[in-house]
């Protein structure tokens, strides 16, 4: 899919800017396990799949900063 069919694709349903950092703690059965921050908003989750993470970095982006199933991130000083 080209970056122009892909923009038209996204438009109106993403918006852009986000940052995820995602910290992988373990691969077990071909499948990462971690936990996933949403910089943006400062909100972290754990995940027990790769395809649960992506589904809460889907879920994060679509609902913006109304996403109720993520806590907040720990920060470490």
């Amino acid at each position: 899919m080209s970056k122009r069919v892909m923009n038209e694709y996204c438009k109106g349903t993403y918006k852009m800017g986000d940052t995820f950092i995602i910290k992988v703690d373990h691969c077990q059965n071909g499948s990462w396990q971690g936990e996933l921050v949403w910089a943006n908003e400062q909100k972290s989750v754990r995940f027990r799949s790769t395809l649960e993470m992506l589904q809460l970095m889907d879920e994060a982006i679509k609902s913006g900063s109304n996403m109720s199933s993520m806590e907040t991130a720990h920060t470490s000083s």
